[in-house]
């Protein structure tokens, strides 16, 4: 699961819709384009073996990267940063400890919208 090549990076990229702006600008989020579950115990066990400060809220998991990162159990990534390039890299080094399904069940573009 952690720290896979370019090509399981750009796999698990295109699993999500474009990272963008949030409506209020606190940050940068990222929406599957599919529907389901991450496994949030297992995303957990990953970013503390590599060392990464993560608090558990039972339905997202915050964690200390470059910027402050919220992941969803449906998947939703949020990333408290003002910069795009600091959110770029912190989505890159995120998506790295996600398996490369994520999030499962479902399938690409189930919502019918892309970003």
């Amino acid at each position: 699961m952690a720290q896979g090549s370019d090509a399981a990076l750009a796999g698990r990229r295109s699993l999500y819709r474009t990272l963008r702006l949030c409506s209020g600008g606190g940050g940068f989020e990222a929406i599957p384009r599919a529907t389901g579950r991450i496994d949030l115990a297992r995303v957990r066990a990953a970013l503390e073996a590599a060392g990464v400060r993560t608090v558990d809220a039972r339905v997202m998991l915050i964690a200390g990267f470059e910027a402050e990162v919220t992941i969803s159990a449906g998947g939703r990534i949020l990333i408290k940063a003002q910069d795009a390039a600091v959110a770029e890299r912190t989505f890159d080094r995120v998506l790295s400890f996600l398996p490369d399904d994520v999030p499962s069940g479902g399938s690409a573009g189930q919502r019918g919208r892309t970003g």
